[in-house]
């Protein structure tokens, strides 16, 4: 009988031991997931989709800034193009964009003054130059004036100046090389225009223009005698601006990519891409 008192009590001090390990495994393991929870939550970098709303003219650049924004940071962007105009009313309507880079000062200016865009986040991120493109028309004797005046054409592309800054640009040159009203108003009626810069490019590159006033960054690529640069003279600068949209919903987000923009790389690759730098 003492014997099996013995074991019995041998056999209740065994699993009391037991049991006390058992708790004390389980408060380490909750423990040790809470340090290591804790840990994780303090090194997490919370990565954003942010809506950046460009201007046509930027198309061919904005993929490598896209790109090197990314890999330095955890963000990711979404692109979407337009004339200036267009995306302005769309951001007027409501459009869900955190940054717009416009091709001009005004649309940013006007978004500023409307309450529509972050009063403090306006700068120039870059200064473009107008060309005339004209992939059929090779003589390298004709200035830019000779070519406009001598109409020897059937259609001359331009971007919609009542959209497009390049537009507006286009039609100052117009102006400032003609200065013949009547002569102005033949050229008038020989106009192709497109909605943005890039679908006034594609008139000319399919053959639906033989000529037309484009983006020099867009044709950086193309044979010399088939680009002449305008003189900057013959038109206002065209300045242009970015902002973050007021109803972003990734404000720091929309801040580092503007910030991004002012780094002394990206203004190298934006200045090898035709653009001045602001």
């Amino acid at each position: 009988m003492d014997k099996e008192v013995d074991i019995r009590a041998d056999k209740g001090a065994q699993s009391n031991v037991f049991k006390n390990l058992q708790w004390k495994i389980r408060n380490w393991k909750k423990c040790s997931t809470l340090a290591i929870f804790g840990l994780g939550l303090s090194s997490v970098t919370w990565a954003d989709t942010l809506n950046v709303a460009v201007a046509s003219n930027f198309t061919s650049i904005m993929p490598s800034i896209v790109k090197g924004f990314e890999a330095q940071t955890s963000h990711k962007v979404r692109v979407s193009y337009g004339s200036s105009g267009k995306i302005y009313a769309q951001i007027r309507h409501g459009a869900p964009f955190d940054v717009f880079l416009s091709a001009d000062q005004d649309k940013p200016n006007r978004l500023i003054a409307e309450s529509l865009a972050v009063r403090d986040s306006q700068f120039t991120y870059a200064q473009g130059q107008l060309a005339l493109f004209a992939p059929r028309l090779t003589d390298e004797s004709n200035t830019p004036k000779q070519i406009v005046m001598s109409q020897k054409f059937n259609k001359l592309a331009i971007a919609n100046p009542k959209l497009a800054p390049y537009g507006a640009a286009a039609e100052q040159v117009i102006r400032a090389l003609v200065q013949n009203g009547s002569l102005t108003e033949q050229i008038q009626t020989k106009l192709v225009t497109g909605e943005n810069i890039n679908q006034t490019y594609q008139y000319i590159a399919s053959g639906n223009a033989e000529l037309g006033f484009v983006a020099l960054s867009q044709v950086t690529k193309q044979p010399s005698n088939t680009v002449w640069k305008i003189p900057m003279s013959l038109y206002l600068p065209i300045k242009q601006d970015a902002v973050i949209v007021e109803s972003s919903h990734h404000l720091d987000a929309a801040k580092q990519f503007t910030d991004y923009l002012k780094a002394p790389s990206v203004k190298e690759v934006i200045e090898a891409h035709g653009y001045l730098s602001p």
